[in-house]
């Protein structure tokens, strides 16, 4: 059977590739013109290295990546908000893994037949029957996987009515950088502002800062050295030491929620699904799962034992309810971090150091606790 996925990105790639391992022909169509992923680290949660261990690039991941269980949140004069028992969480939930995004990129694409992988192709729309119009013709497959981000044409196409993504209030900063090594993965929250830092295994810093902010604002590399002079070091330091043209800027957005994410012989994937703000980091890690569990629920239609209707109806059944409860526990604690008035945040802070390392490790269960 065929299998068509609309986009090159992480979790096009992943379900790509668990499809493949199963039997499935398959053909992903990206519309850059080229597979790359832009100069950013990822945090590869427990959950997340599961499922690419299910794939079998364990191993392949670890050899880019670097052992890196979150630290915890200070207070942007220094002061430790929340300290984290490392060994406990790691312990409890498993290990997590720091990499360059280009790296994760690059270990889904080796493990792919390249004759598998067409970039440079616009796909202009997508039907219900496995139909997809894209602008070097038209083909046709048993599914058709819609892996193709934020502002999916799939997911316009399938899905007319449904609303669009919503700016949530602030504007995110990412960046590499040389500059002092670290020990492990910080967050540092402030009024309306957070900035956070991990290592990458080649000795270069991660790091990324969020702020609040009309829609649209641009800010360079100035005006965020001065949004975070105050700031307790190394984060002032990090920002000296940034290329100004290698410092990238989105605003957050996130998916309201959808009533389903299949129809017909089409599912959704990942962002084009569930897309979410960053803050817990589960973005890629929920569309690492969404590829293993779609893969898993298909095998009964390869083999002639379901259709694929129906199959993807128990896709929808089993991934829908986690990641839209994962996007809303996203979604507030966002809210949380980027309080600005000042009692707000006084009171954020006074609960967030009140708050026992055991409960902070109990809390991450619901999300780390996915198995394959």
């Amino acid at each position: 059977m065929h299998a068509l996925i609309i986009g090159g990105g992480i979790g096009g790639l992943a379900a790509a590739l668990a499809l493949h391992r199963n039997g499935w022909q398959v053909r992903v169509l990206e519309q850059a013109p080229a597979f790359t992923e832009v100069g950013a680290g990822l945090s590869i949660q427990p959950n997340a290295l599961r499922a690419l261990e299910s794939l079998g690039l364990g191993d392949r991941v670890r050899a880019h990546a670097v052992a890196d269980a979150p630290v915890g949140i200070r207070r942007s004069d220094g002061p430790w908000l929340i300290r984290n028992d490392v060994d406990r969480i790691t312990r409890r939930h498993g290990p997590w893994l720091t990499l360059h995004r280009a790296d994760l990129l690059d270990v889904l694409l080796q493990a792919l037949p390249s004759d598998a992988l067409q970039s440079g192709v616009q796909v202009r729309q997508v039907r219900r029957d496995g139909t997809v119009i894209h602008a070097d013709g038209t083909c046709t497959a048993d599914v058709v996987v819609g892996a193709d981000g934020l502002h999916s044409a799939t997911r316009r196409s399938v899905w007319p009515d449904a609303a669009p993504p919503r700016y949530v209030g602030y504007t995110t900063w990412r960046m590499i950088v040389t500059a002092r090594p670290v020990e492990g993965s910080v967050e540092t929250w402030g009024r309306g502002a957070r900035f956070g830092y991990a290592p990458l295994a080649d000795g270069r810093v991660y790091c990324y800062a969020m702020a609040n902010a009309r829609q649209g604002t641009a800010v360079g590399l100035g005006g965020l050295r001065r949004r975070f002079a105050g700031w307790h070091d190394p984060i002032p330091e990090f920002l000296d030491a940034a290329d100004p043209d290698a410092v990238l800027q989105h605003d957050t957005y996130e998916l309201p929620d959808l009533d389903t994410f299949v129809a017909g012989r089409v599912a959704l994937l990942g962002d084009a699904a569930h897309a979410m703000t960053p803050n817990l980091g589960q973005g890629a890690g929920q569309a690492l799962e969404d590829a293993v569990v779609l893969a898993r629920i298909l095998e009964p239609a390869r083999t002639g034992g379901a259709p694929v209707a129906e199959a993807l109806r128990a896709y929808d059944r089993a991934r829908r309810p986690r990641t839209q409860k994962i996007a809303r526990r996203s979604r507030r604690l966002g809210e949380m971090a980027h309080r600005t008035s000042a009692s707000l945040a006084f009171a954020r802070d006074t609960a967030l150091l009140m708050t026992p390392p055991s409960i902070i490790a109990r809390s991450m269960t619901p999300v780390l606790n996915w198995t394959t």
